[in-house]
């Protein structure tokens, strides 16, 4: 175990995107030297095991944050579904197989999407979480997750590189995309909010129904989380999935009128049933995450929001 953070060699894979920049800022507020690698920051494509291993012999990490995944809204993992679960696919598999070469003592933590979850299941618990087949909404990006854990697992057996799986809610905060189809869902609707306000437009469209209940983790939240993992890898509960959870949910018509108090739009709201609304409920147990985690307090969800909403507003126009 790394005693003080100037002695941790962190990699961070993802490191350009919406949870790797979380990561990325919240573990260098405490003086963590992250060397970060993305397809946009390095270039290194994690598809290519020969480059990886190249980048990870050089650096040697005491520990690698896989936030490293291509992802979108609902909408475009089924219009791309092919291409998203090739790619994250090929990503997974060539990552192990670097590591397992290159430093096979490095610890990988790897957040783990709640689309993995079985459709059928209303609260996800931990030991349910292969109970089941997909949502179809996320069968391609689902698939690559439950993959993940299948890759990691086989790896620990026969090379004994060690992974930590954090299951996370849907996340929302700054620094995501500002495109509606990539973005994920709660910040793609206050990023259209923000746009909506600003160019005066007369209507405003929103996804779905509005009726899917959905549990929601801040961003940088998960950073801070990340940062509990790295100063105690070997807390109990940590060799098994476990939820970073609440337990708590909102509809995504509740959202709205929540968003809406940060705002004086006035336009009219437009629901495009067409859109899919995925799962009608993800919300996650907190039974053990309350036992792995007792003493972390989240974000209150009124603070984040208003957080996102500053963000959006000063990446806007876009």
């Amino acid at each position: 175990m790394v005693d003080t953070p100037a002695d941790m060699k962190v990699v961070l894979f993802g490191d350009t995107g919406f949870a790797g920049r979380n990561v990325a800022a919240a573990l260098r507020q405490h003086g963590v030297a992250v060397v970060g690698a993305s397809r946009a920051s390095g270039p290194l494509d994690l598809r290519d095991t020969a480059a990886t291993t190249a980048f990870l012999t050089r650096h040697q990490p005491d520990f690698i944050v896989n936030c490293a995944a291509h992802v979108g809204s609902l909408n475009y993992v089924t219009e791309q579904a092919a291409t998203v679960v090739a790619d994250n696919s090929r990503m997974i598999l060539g990552m192990y197989e670097a590591v397992t070469q290159a430093c096979p003592k490095a610890i990988v933590i790897n957040p783990i999407a709640n689309c993995a979850y079985p459709a059928t299941a209303t609260v996800f618990r931990e030991e349910e979480w292969w109970n089941g087949h997909l949502h179809r909404s996320v069968l391609s990006y689902g698939t690559s997750r439950r993959l993940l854990w299948a890759v990691a697992e086989c790896f620990a057996m026969q090379d004994g590189v060690r992974s930590i799986h954090l299951l996370t809610p849907n996340m929302y905060g700054p620094y995501d995309s500002t495109d509606p189809n990539k973005a994920h869902a709660l910040n793609a609707l206050i990023s259209k909010f923000v746009k909506a306000e600003r160019a005066h437009q007369p209507e405003l469209s929103i996804w779905g129904t509005g009726q899917p209940v959905r549990e929601w983790l801040y961003a940088p939240d998960f950073g801070r989380l990340v940062w509990e993992v790295l100063q105690n890898p070997d807390r109990p509960g940590l060799d098994q999935p476990t939820n970073l959870a609440q337990n708590d949910g909102l509809s995504v018509k509740d959202l709205v009128d929540l968003i809406q108090t940060q705002f004086s739009y006035h336009g009219r709201l437009a629901w495009d049933p067409t859109k899919p609304d995925g799962a009608p409920r993800k919300v996650m147990d907190d039974t053990k995450f309350r036992t792995v985690f007792p003493e972390f307090q989240f974000t209150d969800f009124k603070d984040g929001i208003a957080e996102t909403v500053k963000y959006y507003e000063s990446v806007y126009p876009y």
